[in-house]
């Protein structure tokens, strides 16, 4: 049985399927790509109003809280990075929450029941899976460390404001989450009427084109806009979110929410991996113009891909993509040619590469400030070559999950790209874990809390064991792409997805360098998703779920490897996640965006 019940999507309607066409979005003053057209909006009319990318987002944020709860919300967290056109430097900024100062590993193993030497974890609905939600935090210190300071914080949360205020007709796919998962909120806490619509029968999620409004969240964001971060975590909201967790027997106070906002959103440097593999450096390979700009120098080549540090998950892409280099140089994959797309030599390479990736990763992301996490040596060449070496090219391998694999999977969590007229990028993820996240709602604030506390482990020893103010395992993760020749910007994108998000990475930009797609048809692409499902006693579990397209004779010839694959398709596909990408060129001194838009989300790519 899975790990995760929510992982399994119980509403599977026939009827619905990711049916769509669409072509690549061309912009020269900016875009906004993410799941929901009216939050993109949002984004908008901050890009007319003479924002930046940063406060663009921020309003993008907003607008994806009010219209997509399920999936994210101010009780979450979120990470960021940001492309400074100027400087051509990129900066992270870690915005997620800690657990309470009272959540020691005995404290916590006494209050679920776990014996000595008895194995567990922290339930997803459990009240100990709560930790400070870090977006309220996270938003606010974008703007003042990123945005163009013409704008205020009111003005930026206005358009969500409004939306929450005089309501919003839900999208489809919004509205299929949000019925699926209702009964997720009925049992977390007593205020699940803030995110349900009143029927004569009780309570429901919203039917498609259905309007919702949520007054007390524009309430929530008032407060945010007018008094910064202590409009949150101070005062009426906080003592909510405390009365709230009390009452389930959580150990959260409200010194644990004034401790947020004196540390605020952490600053940290990104980590990165230089790819040259798969033909990018000979063919000069680009989708617009038929040239990278590559210089002559061979330390000038390549695509530079950046990710956010661990407690994030990121690390697990570039070494994953650092694995599929090494294995080309070994002579072990080809030079994938654009017929072998989703083969089975080319599926098995890049599974392969992930579980090698998330078998280190598995043990080593935790809390920086807690645990010593060897980034650097994880992502060198010296180290993947060595881990390459573990790949066999007919058959999937035993010997790699030695530190064990991503036990479930879910596509809640919003990513979305944003960039300006003046060049600058924000790739920003946002985030309350599970659907619905807890579950649980603070009175008169509209939103849940997140569960994040469920990546925590509850073994004495581990890197990412659980700990007073310790932050967990992080699944969300911001990715962007810069040119090494010069600097210049790529690429702002992600994939959304839980443990899909660094797989998600991987395929995408794959698609874009080895196999030339656009950045629409990169995504449009079938994907596969590993780990997605938990077997009981099983260490080795190798389960691979082929998204509808690829064939069943792939799925065939990686069953004969040792695989246990199967093709999915309806609604469940997503289970692959929902990705967005916003692609840079300069032509004639003047950056020309083109994006892309997950077809598996209600949104699309949108030209400021």
């Amino acid at each position: 049985m899975p790990l995760n019940l929510r992982s399994v999507y119980p509403v599977d309607n026939p009827d619905f399927v990711f049916a769509s066409r669409r072509s690549t979005v061309h912009s020269t003053q900016g875009m906004v790509s993410c799941t929901q057209p009216l939050a993109a909006r949002c984004g908008i009319k901050i890009l007319d109003a003479g924002g930046n990318a940063a406060d663009a987002s921020v309003a993008v944020a907003a607008g994806l809280a009010v219209t997509e709860p399920t999936s994210t919300g101010i009780g979450g967290d979120m990470f960021c990075l940001f492309y400074n056109a100027k400087t051509k430097e990129i900066a992270a900024m870690n915005g997620s929450g800690r657990a309470s100062a009272k959540s020691t590993l005995e404290a916590v193993r006494k209050n679920l029941g776990l014996k000595d030497g008895e194995a567990g974890n922290i339930p997803e609905t459990s009240v100990h899976a709560v930790t400070v939600p870090g977006a309220a935090a996270g938003w606010v210190d974008t703007i003042e460390r990123f945005g163009s300071g013409k704008l205020t914080m009111e003005q930026i949360l206005a358009p969500a404001i409004e939306l929450a205020e005089i309501g919003f007709p839900v999208s489809d796919i919004s509205s299929n989450m949000w019925r699926a998962f209702e009964r997720f909120l009925l049992p977390a806490s007593p205020n699940y009427s803030e995110l349900l619509k009143k029927t004569p029968d009780g309570f429901r999620g919203p039917n498609p084109g259905e309007l919702f409004r949520n007054k007390p969240l524009a309430t929530t964001f008032r407060a945010l806009a007018k008094e910064g971060k202590k409009g949150f975590y101070t005062g009426r909201i906080a003592e909510a979110i405390i009365k709230v967790t009390k009452d389930r027997g959580g150990f959260l106070e409200l010194e644990d929410l004034e401790y947020h906002l004196e540390k605020g959103s952490e600053p940290v440097d990104p980590i990165s991996y230089v790819f040259k593999g798969q033909g990018y450096v000979k063919t000069h390979g680009d989708f617009v113009d038929g040239s990278s700009g590559q210089g002559t120098n061979e330390d000038n080549h390549g695509l530079e891909i950046w990710e956010h540090p661990p407690n994030g998950q990121g690390i697990v892409a570039l070494m994953a993509l650092g694995i599929f280099e090494a294995l080309e140089e070994a002579g072990k994959i080809p030079h994938f040619t654009p017929s072998q797309h989703n083969s089975t030599q080319y599926l098995h390479a890049a599974i392969e590469s992930l579980r090698i990736a998330f078998a280190d990763a598995s043990w080593w992301i935790a809390d920086t400030a807690h645990s010593k996490v060897p980034s650097s040596t994880l992502i060198s060449r010296p180290y993947l070559a060595e881990r390459a070496k573990l790949f066999d090219p007919l058959k999937a391998s035993s010997k790699i999950y030695d530190r064990g694999s991503p036990a479930h999977n879910h596509s809640d969590t919003v990513y979305f790209a944003v960039t300006d007229k003046e060049g600058n990028g924000m790739s920003f993820i946002n985030s309350i874990f599970d659907s619905f996240g807890s579950g649980i709602i603070p009175e008169g604030t509209g939103f849940v809390l997140q569960n994040r506390g469920a990546g925590f482990q509850l073994k004495e020893g581990h890197p990412n064991v659980i700990a007073p103010r310790k932050r967990p395992y992080h699944t969300i993760i911001p990715a962007m792409v810069t040119n090494v020749h010069d600097g210049s910007l790529h690429s702002v994108y992600g994939v959304m997805g839980g443990f899909m998000q660094p797989q998600g990475h991987v395929q995408v930009l794959l698609n874009m360098i080895a196999f030339k797609h656009n950045p629409q048809a990169a995504l449009d692409a079938p994907r596969f998703c590993i780990g997605a499902e938990y077997i009981p006693g099983d260490p080795h579990e190798r389960s691979v779920y082929l998204e509808e397209g690829i064939s069943e004779s792939v799925c065939q010839e990686l069953k004969d490897m040792g695989h246990d694959a199967k093709i999915v398709t309806g609604y469940k596909r997503r289970l692959f996640g929902r990705g967005q990408i916003i692609r840079a060129h300069v032509e004639d001194g003047v950056t020309v965006y083109s994006a892309g838009s997950d077809p598996r989300g209600d949104g699309a790519a949108f030209p400021g």
